[in-house]
């Protein structure tokens, strides 16, 4: 009797078990301390400003700093539901109504208001990744920037942690940008192997083999694929949200110490 292999349970971010999940491939836990690695990631220069921002003079802040409110609050929620809504509601990612088979939505010529229909081809998702990616780069940062510097105005300690902050995401931000690029090219063999699986079970069915129900199915919905991928894709760009969204949770929980 044949078993089902046995996965690792992983313990990291969504992200990361998602990908191991649309990649199909069992990811063993790192061995590696937190402080092991960023030995690693950091060079000499990010050494020496870290430590400097752990063991130098506290900085000085206001005696008549307000508290955070309500207002940085609603910030951090409006950030991250405008982001998220983008991404759920990207027409690109959208299922289409009814279209022929394998085919994108794409612009029309100037001259014409018809729409015209187009192979299904990774480049356009690809793009939009990169363009959601951009989007969220811009607008993370800029709210990490205002809470950085709220925190700045608050107790000594505080201020210590918003130079901190601001130390690690100039030491890691290029790392970051390089792991996240990677994302597209993840996500492009995701895309080839569901459409190389669509197409063989379409082969299948025409061939006359209706035992088999990817056949079925294949048959009757051959662009189902398609879907798939869209929400897979959806699916990853939200976990890559919240990844990039760990350090701004982080300043907001320190505010709110206060």
């Amino acid at each position: 009797m044949l078993q089902a292999s046995q996965r690792t349970a992983l313990s990291g971010p969504a992200l990361i078990r998602l990908l191991a999940r649309l990649a199909d491939v069992d990811v063993p836990e790192s061995r590696q301390s937190l402080s092991d690695r960023l030995s690693q990631w950091l060079g000499w220069t990010d050494a020496i400003a870290l430590s400097s921002a752990l063991s130098g003079n506290s900085p000085t802040v206001a005696a008549n700093a307000r508290p955070v409110g309500r207002v940085e609050e609603d910030e951090c929620v409006r950030v991250r539901s405008l982001l998220a809504k983008a991404i759920t509601s990207d027409s690109v990612l959208a299922a289409p109504k009814r279209r022929a088979p394998g085919m994108l939505p794409a612009a029309a010529p100037a001259h014409s208001s018809v729409p015209v229909e187009t192979p299904a081809d990774y480049a356009l998702f690809r793009q939009r990744y990169v363009a959601q990616q951009q989007s969220m780069e811009t607008a993370v940062g800029n709210l990490r920037g205002r809470l950085r510097g709220m925190l700045a105005t608050r107790t000594p300690a505080m201020a210590r942690l918003a130079v901190v902050d601001a130390v690690m995401e100039r030491a890691l931000s290029e790392r970051e940008r390089n792991l996240l690029a990677s994302l597209p090219v993840l996500l492009a063999a995701h895309f080839e192997r569901l459409r190389e699986a669509s197409q063989k079970a379409a082969a299948a069915a025409g061939d006359g083999d209706h035992t088999d129900p990817a056949s079925k199915a294949a048959a009757v919905a051959p662009d189902a694929w398609l879907d798939v991928f869209r929400k897979d894709m959806q699916s990853v760009l939200l976990a890559e949200l919240e990844v990039r969204l760990q350090p701004v949770e982080g300043l907001l929980a320190a505010l709110r110490s206060r």
